[in-house]
């Protein structure tokens, strides 16, 4: 993780001073930004490798923001945490699914961040497996973190690419949330079981317009499961 580079982009100064020194001892290199337009400067110079994402912000919101980076080609693979102090679910709901990665509501310990922000680089970046996966013209190329459709590259975030990565690699299992958070995201991170459905929606979605989003099953009152029956 060390000298990986960490955008906050966040309108109160006390937080981001508060979070210099301990990130930096983490081995992170902090940027800052008050506003979304002093974070499209920096991101613009240089991507960074997660950003730290105030939900309330002077010019643009932080989910409004979350989308846009999304949606672009360019940024749609930077992981991105929000900070807020709405704790409400439905809150959380609606950050994860304009494409946030993890959320954490103020206040917070900069020890927690930081457990968090580690936790989202290793499962956004971390692949043990380089082995193509293949279910009839659907394409998992670990190595190249790339989904393709025959010839067409799927648009998909890192939380769903390590999702599908996991399904493709155990067909027909039936797994519960929690043994997909265990599997997906790892058993030492604070992540309600409600974010496997967020992210499964997602994943859904991106594959829906290629005609495989119903391989992603729901197993009613036990979890989800990958199948390939009747494929071919």
């Amino acid at each position: 993780m060390a000298g990986q580079h960490i955008l906050i982009v966040e309108d109160e100064a006390d937080i981001r001073e508060m979070l210099q020194l301990p990130l930096g001892k983490a081995g992170f290199v902090l940027e800052e930004a008050a506003d979304v337009r002093s974070a499209q400067t920096l991101i613009f110079n240089r991507l960074p490798d997660l950003i730290l994402l105030d939900w309330m912000l002077p010019d643009t919101n932080g989910v409004e923001f979350a989308r846009q980076l999304k949606k672009d080609n360019r940024t749609q693979q930077i992981p991105i945490i929000m900070l807020t102090a709405r704790g409400e679910e439905s809150d959380k709901i609606r950050g994860l699914e304009v494409g946030a990665d993890d959320y954490v509501t103020k206040p917070f310990s900069p020890r927690e961040l930081i457990a968090r922000i580690k936790a989202v680089l290793r499962r956004t970046q971390t692949y043990s497996d380089s082995e193509q996966l293949v279910v009839n013209d659907l394409q998992l190329d670990p190595a190249e973190h790339r989904v393709l459709v025959g010839d067409k590259e799927v648009q998909i975030g890192p939380t769903e690419f390590r999702l599908l990565h996991f399904f493709m690699r155990h067909p027909e299992r039936v797994y519960s949330r929690n043994q997909v958070l265990d599997q997906v995201w790892g058993g030492n991170v604070y992540i309600e079981e409600r974010t496997v459905d967020v992210h499964i929606r997602r994943l859904r979605k991106a594959l829906s317009q290629y005609g495989y989003d119903h391989l992603v099953q729901t197993v009613r009152g036990v979890g989800y499961r990958f199948s390939v029956r009747g494929v071919s």
